[in-house]
């Protein structure tokens, strides 16, 4: 993102001594232990995207004063062997040499220099960004290709392999098709690029419709990346490379695009400027006003980088990310016109719209919108307007539907309305230089990890049943267990803001007749949530239910019987099953029995008698509540939403229907995976809290990026060598 400083911008073939000048590296003779200090480490082994925690103490076990150096290491000397911090956090180098390198650190205590210990840590490279694209939806006999970028140069390969899981539980049977032979392009000046292309088998295997091409970065099962391939008879094939493309013709929405401005830059050690990184999103849709004219509608972070753009700034297509980095590579499609600023408390959206220019396709099209010819989606306009409300009624059968820049055309469910989130905005692409963090209200928020990412930034989320506009995606947050959540503006907000932004009225999305979209939902089959849950919780649950059976078990009110499971709203905490006969429903159960959450199943007597009954619910996706319902669990969000986030923790407080008794809301809290809570209650207001564990929300990086990513540059803009 372009700072004030920025003047003159160099990308001229910038040689990669620039980038260890930005990096910094240190040399020094290795040391020999002298028995005083013993030194170990979190792992003996890392990649490039992630650090390492050295400790020093002494052989009784107490830790010692140290100083810590780096003194000796098996990477080109001109890309250094990483940082070590003074309480021995060890930061890789951004880039190696070969496929891994040995890196010496000194250990010197301070009261006496002479009494050190040295520790061989091995690094080996990660993968620069995840795989492209991260989703593909294949027919029979199709194929994808795939590409990877690595933190090497020179040498090095990505290993390919199939997978059942993103994390690389290979089953390599034909059934799952095959992968062809990996070709990989060599530069002293760019990072390793190995491509593959994926064939799907011409018969679909029953039973499991998705695939993961897993990519592994030198071999290394620690940096494995992978992607999600959607396996469907409908003889279609979709994917982001099409949304990424540069296009030639009338350009068309749901394509790759952004701000010209979008990068950051560093000089080398003789002040010359160089393109370090580099941000995208998507020109989401067009917008009329009552003139007829037109806009290319998106997220402020990405025409308007995060409120540090100027009026009149270039938009252009595809975005920076897709152009090598290079702001000179774009093609013009609009000028940056109307910003809603981040940095309000009177702002409650993300968006900005740039005129269009006469390259733009004046229908509105968006790409993957339409029917299929030859095989391969068709763009198709949104229907015109100002959308739709989320109501209950509508919420009964919605799913959404977007095509973005970086995961195509991908469908969901909305499982949060009046939802509050804390979202964080930076000055660069990296997110390592915080600029504001904005509270947003009355946001939507939809599940699944493969629904979008970043680069999806401002595309149209639609109702895939009539097109109709529904909201403007701005963030993602994805767990551990390939799990994810993602917010959107409620189109008519972001419509009725930048209009006052604008000082003009009658924004409209410009678009054509109502019309369903084809949906291909990657998260349909996502194992849910589970973590273990401890004895010490069961034996509690265990007591409890034994203590409520005698007063709950009411066969002629509708409860059945009582047994031990385990919570579904809050993965990891044990439950007082509730089993409620399935054919008189309503039956009031509590929420909690003696301090423990209760999980309300439904059955008959004569599944309780065989020893039948289930012993846990399926995890129904979507709100199916009455208006009345969602009306007063929206009245409890307004009130407790605030007490709740005061919480470090939690960033995130919306009504949702609770997975302990679909019959109820429930409140969605959001809990940050890096920080512990305060305390976790199982109910505020009358309501359940249902809780999801997931990184803060993204808008630049990954989702799938580490929560604490270890600062690093990246290669100047250049060519590869001929």
């Amino acid at each position: 993102m372009r700072k004030p400083s920025l003047t003159l911008l160099s990308i001229a073939t910038p040689l990669l001594l620039l980038l260890v000048a930005g990096c910094g590296a240190m040399s020094a003779p290795a040391g020999a232990s002298s028995g005083a200090i013993v030194v170990s480490a979190e792992k003996t082994t890392i990649d490039t995207t992630a650090t390492n925690q050295l400790n020093a103490k002494s052989p009784a076990g107490a830790s010692a004063s140290v100083n810590w150096s780096i003194v000796g290491g098996q990477n080109d000397s001109s890309f250094g062997q990483g940082t070590v911090s003074a309480n021995g956090l060890y930061t890789p180098p951004p880039l190696l040499s070969r496929d891994q390198v040995q890196i010496q650190v000194l250990a010197a205590s301070k009261t006496d220099p002479s009494a050190t210990a040295s520790y061989l840590l091995t690094v080996t490279p990660g993968f620069v960004q995840v795989l492209t694209p991260e989703t593909a939806s294949v027919a029979p006999g199709g194929t994808v290709q795939v590409t990877g970028q690595i933190a090497e140069v020179n040498s090095g390969s990505i290993q390919w392999s199939l997978g059942t899981t993103p994390g690389g539980e290979i089953d390599p049977g034909d059934s799952y098709g095959s992968i062809s032979e990996t070709r990989c392009s060599h530069s002293s000046r760019t990072y390793t690029s190995c491509t593959a292309t994926y064939t799907a088998p011409r018969a679909l295997p029953s039973g499991t419709p998705s695939v993961f091409v897993v990519g592994l970065a030198a071999g290394n099962p620690r940096s494995a990346a992978a992607l999600h391939v959607l396996l469907n008879g409908a003889g279609f094939s979709s994917s982001g490379l099409q949304n990424q493309s540069a296009q030639t013709g009338y350009v068309e929405m749901g394509s790759s695009g952004g701000n010209a401005n979008d990068y950051d830059s560093k000089r080398d050690g003789g002040g010359k400027e160089y393109v370090n990184d580099c941000c995208g999103g998507t020109l989401g849709a067009l917008v009329a006003d009552h003139n007829s004219n037109l806009f290319i509608l998106s997220n402020n972070h990405v025409l308007a980088e995060s409120d540090q753009a100027r009026p009149g700034d270039t938009v252009v297509q595809p975005a920076l990310v897709d152009l090598n980095c290079n702001p000179q590579a774009g093609r013009t499609v609009g000028s940056l016109r109307y910003v809603v600023p981040l940095q309000s408390t009177q702002s409650n959206v993300d968006a900005a719209l740039a005129a269009a220019t006469p390259a733009v396709d004046a229908s509105g099209a968006i790409l993957q919108l339409g029917p299929s010819i030859n095989g391969v989606l068709s763009p198709a306009a949104p229907a015109a307007g100002t959308g739709e409300p989320l109501t209950a009624g509508l919420l009964n059968q919605l799913r959404v539907v977007k095509s973005g820049r970086t995961t195509g055309l991908t469908c969901s469910t909305v499982n949060t309305v009046d939802l509050s989130v804390q979202v964080d905005y930076y000055y660069d692409c990296a997110e390592t230089k915080p600029y504001y963090t904005k509270t947003y209200v009355n946001q939507i928020g939809m599940p699944g990890a493969s629904f979008a990412d970043s680069g999806d930034s401002g595309a149209l989320v639609l109702d895939a049943g009539n097109a109709q506009p529904v909201g403007l995606f701005f963030a993602s947050g994805a767990d551990d267990s390939n799990h994810g959540f993602s917010v959107a503006n409620p189109i008519q907000d972001v419509l009725n803001e930048l209009s006052q932004a604008g000082r003009t009225d009658g924004l409209q999305i410009a678009g054509g007749a109502p019309h369903p979209i084809t949906c291909s939902n990657y998260d349909e089959h996502t194992t849910p949530v589970t973590r273990s849950v401890s004895p010490s919780k069961m034996a509690a649950a265990k007591s409890a239910a034994e203590s409520a059976a005698a007063l709950l078990t009411r066969p002629d009110n509708g409860i059945l019987g009582v047994a031990t499971g385990q919570s579904l709203d809050s993965p990891g905490e044990a439950a007082v099953i509730v089993y409620v006969d399935k054919n008189k429903p309503g039956t009031a159960v509590p929420k909690v029995v003696q301090g423990v959450r209760t999980l309300v199943i439904p059955t008959d007597a004569a599944s309780m008698s065989a020893g039948t009954e289930p012993t846990t619910l399926p995890q129904v996706e979507g709100i199916h509540l009455s208006a009345d319902v969602l009306r007063t669990a929206a009245g409890v969000q307004r009130r407790f939403a605030p007490q709740l986030m005061a919480d470090p923790a939690f960033f995130g407080v919306g009504v949702t229907q609770s997975y302990d008794n679909p019959a109820e809301a429930a409140l969605l809290v959001l809990v940050d995976l890096t920080k512990t809570p305060q305390s976790m209650p199982d109910q505020v207001g009358g309501l359940r809290l249902r809780y999801l564990r997931v990184n803060r929300l993204h808008v630049t990086r990954s989702k799938l990026a580490p929560a604490m990513e270890a600062p690093r540059c990246t290669l100047p803009s250049s060519q590869p060598d001929q």
